[in-house]
């Protein structure tokens, strides 16, 4: 390994403490997660996800009305169990390993 140096930034307390978190759950510090990135932004020269704008924006006005009109379609219908869900979910599984056998 070469030469260590030290790399100090500012970020929200917040943004911190969720990501600590989440590595920690992931099973490594913060430190790990960033030589991670730092590796992998050296593997393929350039930042390690996609970084592109969105084709469209929308307003928060227009995030709402959708939202909206998705509770509105979801009130009609029935509450499923626990079990239901389930079973639900298992069979999507099994419709999906036929699939690809």
């Amino acid at each position: 390994m070469g030469q260590q140096v030290m790399n100090q930034f500012r970020c929200d307390k917040q943004l911190r403490e969720d990501c600590v978190a989440i590595y920690s759950a992931l099973g490594m510090d913060l430190n790990t997660a960033f030589r991670m990135f730092m590796e992998r932004t050296r593997a393929v020269r350039g930042l390690p996800f996609p970084a592109v704008l969105p084709e469209r924006t929308i307003t928060s006005e227009e995030a709402l009305a959708v939202f909206q009109k998705m509770r509105e379609e979801a009130a009609g219908l029935p509450e499923m169990t626990l079990d239901e869900i389930n079973e639900e979910i298992q069979l999507a599984r099994a419709a999906r390993k036929v699939r690809r056998e």
